[in-house]
């Protein structure tokens, strides 16, 4: 009796699954990375990490928020803006806009409130405490942000890009080899089957 042939373990439906999951990994990784600290520091964006949960639920406490600078004049109501509790000061909060007003200076004060909160901040802000508007957020990612200090997170991305490269190159390897093999098999099998006929 005949053994059945079964497929070499490098192309059955198995190792696709697992090589499909290793590189949506990979590329996630990729895209976790860009976004923490490569766009943001591409376009003079800012990371800050959200600790308390006053923006909840849109943004709970973890949540890395990227604000990026922006002019005055271009805020309106709705907007979520990271801003200096305290002119001058470093201490900073993101809260959403839900009036604008102007004194009779001409100054132009933003009226903040976080989404949980049931009143609006006591102080209004000034659009020199302004740092930036949110332009996106990545829930949990603050976390990691907050670990790491400047110097900690220059080594985690060289180490990430060093491991990812590696990584790549090791897939893209064993895929070359993968094919060689079966190049090699379906050449013996055509070999034994022209001498057997």
């Amino acid at each position: 009796m005949s053994k059945k042939p079964t497929a070499p373990p490098s192309t059955g439906p198995l190792w696709w699954v697992l090589q499909t999951a290793s590189w949506m990994l990979l590329l996630a990784i990729v895209a976790l990375i860009v976004a923490m600290m490569g766009l943001p520091r591409a376009t003079g964006a800012t990371p800050y990490t959200v600790l308390t949960g006053s923006m909840r639920p849109t943004m709970p406490p973890g949540t890395l928020v990227v604000s990026k600078p922006v002019e005055a004049e271009e805020l309106k109501v709705g907007d979520a803006i990271t801003y200096q509790l305290r002119s001058g000061e470093p201490d900073v909060v993101t809260h959403r806009i839900i009036s604008v007003s102007q004194t009779l200076g001409g100054e132009t004060l933003f009226t903040t409130q976080g989404d949980a909160n049931p009143h609006p901040d006591e102080n209004p802000v000034k659009a020199a405490q302004i740092r930036g508007v949110v332009w996106y957020g990545i829930p949990f990612a603050g976390y990691v942000n907050s670990l790491l200090t400047g110097e900690q997170r220059i080594w985690a991305v060289g180490s990430a890009v060093v491991f990812l490269l590696g990584y790549a190159v090791f897939m893209g390897i064993g895929a070359m080899m993968d094919a060689r093999r079966s190049v090699r098999k379906k050449v013996s099998a055509f070999s034994e089957t022209a001498e057997t006929s």
